[in-house]
């Protein structure tokens, strides 16, 4: 069947580099000092936004943890500038998905959406931060993060665990909470990819996926989504073949990672009615201009994307995808990951 096979193609491009994403992932998780987290995005102004957007933007945390993990370092004493942007940046994108996003869309869109994420942070964090604060900010959170290993950047009391037990600690966060994080809505991506790929006819979105009406679309779209980054990179791979311009899959990868109907719940109860508008200001202009900004780019270097993601898909040899994906599959499906385990010294 043409849709299983299409499926399959990007399943099995994408394996190898989010096994990878996923290794360097737990390797950050363990190698971070988490307790410096606050005092890195202290302060005001240009630099501490940037710092806290750079600073979230490769943190392996879950989705789930984006939230309140922002939240925590707010109520600790961040202001809201850099809470903003943190709160963009790590959701936005992820080592994770940096590495699938090379492998799906090639090199140059991976490199526009690190980018693009970083630049959307700061711009809405200090659009944010120039909104005035209506109350005393809230006494600081006793638990940060809903997920089960910890996401938050609170400090522990607990002796530091020996460098074989962090790394053993993060490899397991990376293999259990994150891939359990995105594996579910990574399969949906897949299927609607794969469903664009098999289904679409090359260039049938083509009249409609550019210009500023189309990314506006595409944001608004995105934006009460919520599908995690690496799970809509799949997504903008199948838009992108079947003719939606790379500016406007660009829009959908920023858009839809960053925010979400609950995110902006939690963010208008934070920080009030008018840092939520300055938010939502924020994401929507600067992914239009940067949506805008790649089509142009693109156009007057004569860059062909398509071409260079079949340069990407031909680096890694058939067999060495296929292991790729078995492993991945065996390692998301909980009873075969515990019996993994149980046999060798892997996360369960």
């Amino acid at each position: 069947m043409p849709l299983v096979a299409a499926t399959l193609s990007v399943a099995l491009s994408a394996a190898p580099w989010l096994l990878l994403g996923l290794t360097i992932a737990g390797l950050i998780k363990a190698l971070l000092d988490e307790t410096r987290l606050t005092r890195w995005i202290g302060g005001q102004g240009l630099g501490s936004v940037a710092r806290a957007a750079v600073i979230g933007a490769p943190l392996p945390l879950c989705s789930c943890g984006a939230i309140p993990t922002a939240l925590a370092l707010h109520r600790g004493g961040a202001p809201r500038g850099p809470t903003t942007a943190f709160l963009i940046g790590t959701p936005g994108i992820g080592i994770d998905s940096m590495a699938i996003t090379y492998a799906l869309l090639g090199p140059f869109m991976a490199l526009a959406r690190g980018l693009g994420a970083v630049l959307t942070a700061i711009a809405t964090g200090l659009l944010v931060e120039r909104t005035r604060d209506t109350a005393q900010p809230p006494a600081p959170a006793t638990s940060s993060c809903g997920c089960s290993s910890g996401c938050s950047g609170e400090a522990r009391k607990t002796a530091p665990a020996s460098l074989p037990r962090r790394l053993a600690a993060g490899l397991r966060y990376a293999f259990s909470d994150i891939l359990d994080d995105i594996s579910r809505w990574l399969l949906i991506g897949l299927l609607v990819a794969g469903a664009l790929i098999a289904l679409v006819p090359p260039d049938t979105l083509a009249t409609l996926g550019s210009g500023p009406l189309a990314m506006l679309l595409m944001a608004l779209i995105g934006i009460p989504m919520y599908l995690c980054a690496t799970a809509a990179t799949p997504i903008a791979a199948g838009l992108l073949l079947a003719g939606v311009s790379p500016g406007t899959v660009l829009v959908f990868l920023i858009a839809a990672p960053v925010t979400s109907l609950a995110t902006l719940g939690v963010f208008r109860r934070e920080l009030g009615g008018r840092a939520l508008a300055a938010y939502l200001a924020g994401i929507v202009i600067s992914v239009l201009l940067l949506g805008m900004g790649v089509d142009a780019l693109l156009g007057g270097w004569q860059l062909d994307v398509l071409r260079q993601v079949d340069q990407v898909q031909e680096l890694l040899p058939e067999w060495l995808e296929a292991i790729a994906l078995v492993v991945l599959v065996a390692l998301a499906i909980r009873p075969l990951r515990r019996g993994l385990a149980a046999r060798l010294v892997l996360p369960s």
